[in-house]
């Protein structure tokens, strides 16, 4: 249990789902990923970054994806039968998931949009995102975490630089 409540931690709360936070700085009100896990004394491996795509019918999806890798679009846009998807404006996160840029959590959106979470994931016993504020990612097991977005797992990543 945390004594900060998100959103995201209100609703894991609610279910009973085991979790654990972290908190680190970010004085300028925002890290990237790689940098959060080192804030955070976490292998990369585990740290997973939560980004919105928007499909050529204008629906909305979500990819978790490891920190160190760049989310493979037409991997995406395939697993969820789209012809083609793109990442959301920045500007568009809040008014779409209810949450800022760098403090954006799969759990707890203002809608439950189809979420994938990257593969990788499977071979881990829990993975780390971000608990719904900037400064704040909670850890909880991968199935939870399907559970509570109702997702799936499939390959959608690349390695940075990679096309």
């Amino acid at each position: 249990m945390s004594s900060v409540k998100t959103n995201a931690v209100r609703l894991l709360d609610a279910k009973k789902i085991i979790y654990r936070v972290y908190e680190y700085d970010a004085p300028d009100g925002f890290l990237d990923g790689v940098s959060v896990a080192k804030a955070t004394g976490m292998d990369p491996k585990r740290v997973f970054k939560t980004l919105v795509t928007q499909g050529s019918g204008k629906e909305n999806y979500v990819c978790v994806i490891p920190v160190e890798k760049e989310l493979n679009l037409k991997a995406a846009a395939k697993h969820f039968g789209e012809k083609k998807i793109e990442m959301i404006p920045a500007k568009d996160i809040t008014k779409i998931t209810g949450y800022i840029k760098g403090g954006c959590s799969p759990v707890g959106m203002k809608k439950l949009f189809p979420t994938v979470i990257d593969k990788s994931a499977q071979d881990l016993d829990a993975i780390v995102v971000s608990g719904g504020k900037v400064g704040l990612q909670m850890e909880l097991s991968v199935p939870d975490l399907l559970r509570m977005v109702n997702g799936s797992l499939a390959d959608i990543t690349v390695s940075i630089g990679e096309s």
